[in-house]
């Protein structure tokens, strides 16, 4: 549970979400990464399945390491195309096109 969590990374994960742009997309192992903890893709993973407890942010705009959607969240398909994100399959992406890299965006 996101209690047991340390507090302090759970808002530096929501702040990276924050700073993604619209029409681009970021993974797990990026945020993780971003925030010092590489090997914690699945806690990030975790953290965003209970951002409800935090408050707003564009979680739909992550995607795992393979531009794969998360499974049963059909919302998230519909807003990541009203920002201009195609599609190469019913349920992935084309991290080449749309991952956000921070140094550039």
């Amino acid at each position: 549970m996101v209690k047991k969590m340390d507090n302090r990374f759970v808002y530096e994960v929501l702040e990276v979400v924050g700073e993604i742009p619209r029409g681009k997309v970021a993974t797990y192992g990026q945020i993780a990464s971003l925030v010092g903890r590489p090997k914690n893709a699945r806690l990030v993973g975790k953290i965003l399945s209970q951002v409800e407890l935090f408050g707003d942010y564009p979680c739909h705009r992550v995607v795992n390491a393979s531009g794969r959607l998360v499974p049963g969240w059909l919302e998230q398909k519909e807003l990541l195309e009203t920002e201009g994100i195609l599609f190469k399959s019913p349920t992935n992406i084309s991290l080449r096109e749309y991952q956000w890299n921070p140094e550039v965006d």
